[in-house]
């Protein structure tokens, strides 16, 4: 498969302060990379690196082949960014601004055109198209911002922070087009805070604390890591859960089954230890009424992982 991105040992610093502190990644062609972390972990340092925007102190960087450093202007041309905070002129109209930026990106008048009254439609923002931006709310701002960034069809898209201050619905409409982006073969580097978010779009995440990496995998790979699977069992009252909690230790040496009131909870390390553990529920001479399992949710991975709790506060320091 293609190589989307790759990075190899960036590191930035400002001052005594590493922001980035030797970070790799490889991201596949038409693929979601989900960077995770608390404010602070240095992902916006890493995206304003990838988009040639900030030069880094050592390590190297390519974008479909060409170099961050060497080949930026090659870079800039193939890549969509927006960040964390909306970058449109208060001063045109929705229509004007994204008009501006086709012209500057060597889009003819009539394509141009197209492409705005295209990228309007699908943000929600046709009929307030002409009105100027300063009169704009905040998620329209922020919807503005993202149609611009994917008006020259970039192949290579970043996000920062895509949906904060956006509303449910302009939300599920910039996950759609995500979709769409990378079904049609586009590569995405998304930041996000937001776990629902990190889940719902990337095909693999990155876990970032104090400028480096500190885990990474799929959804799954990284609740393995935290916890696994957990086998959820109730029964008629807590005497019988204590007698199948005992059983259960006795049947599966090296499970730790735990009791609370009339349920029991087996934590599994590996998922072919769910077969194991349900033979021995069947074994047992209590009767279960009730079999759940469970994994981890992404934000409790992230808290595990990171040691800090999620919040949809942007990051507004250079880290």
């Amino acid at each position: 498969m293609t190589t989307g991105i790759q990075v190899e040992g960036l590191v930035k610093r400002y001052g005594d302060h590493t922001a980035v502190d030797g970070v790799d990644l490889t991201v596949p062609a038409g693929t979601v990379l989900g960077l995770l972390g608390p404010n602070g972990a240095g992902k916006t340092t890493t995206v304003r690196m990838l988009a040639t925007l900030v030069k880094p102190d050592a390590g190297r960087a390519t974008v479909l082949g060409y170099d961050v450093v060497t080949q930026a202007q090659q870079v800039r041309q193939l890549i969509g960014l927006t960040g964390q905070f909306a970058a449109v002129d208060a001063d045109l109209s929705g229509r004007d601004n994204l008009y501006l930026i086709g012209r500057l990106l060597d889009m003819p008048r009539r394509r141009a055109r197209e492409r705005v009254d295209r990228m309007l439609e699908r943000f929600g923002l046709t009929d307030a198209a002409t009105k100027l931006v300063r009169d704009y709310s905040g998620g329209m701002r922020r919807r503005l911002d993202l149609a611009a960034c994917l008006l020259g069809s970039p192949r290579v898209i970043y996000l920062d922070e895509p949906t904060t201050g956006l509303d449910p619905h302009s939300r599920n409409g910039l996950w759609a087009t995500v979709r769409e982006l990378v079904a049609d073969g586009s590569t995405v580097l998304l930041t996000t805070q937001y776990m629902e978010e990190a889940e719902a779009l990337a095909d693999s995440l990155v876990v970032m604390r104090n400028g480096g990496i500190i885990a990474s995998g799929t959804v799954a790979e990284l609740a393995g890591r935290v916890g696994g699977r957990t086998l959820l069992l109730t029964t008629a009252s807590p005497d019988d859960a204590g007698e199948l909690a005992a059983g259960l230790r006795a049947q599966l040496p090296g499970h730790q089954p735990d009791q609370d009131g009339d349920q029991v909870r087996l934590p599994l390390a590996h998922d072919e230890d769910l077969a194991a553990a349900l033979q021995a529920v069947a074994a047992a001479t209590v009767t279960v009424t009730a079999v759940d399992t469970r994994v981890p949710t992404l934000d409790e991975v992230f808290i595990t992982l990171t040691g800090a709790a999620t919040d949809a506060e942007p990051e507004r320091s250079q880290a």
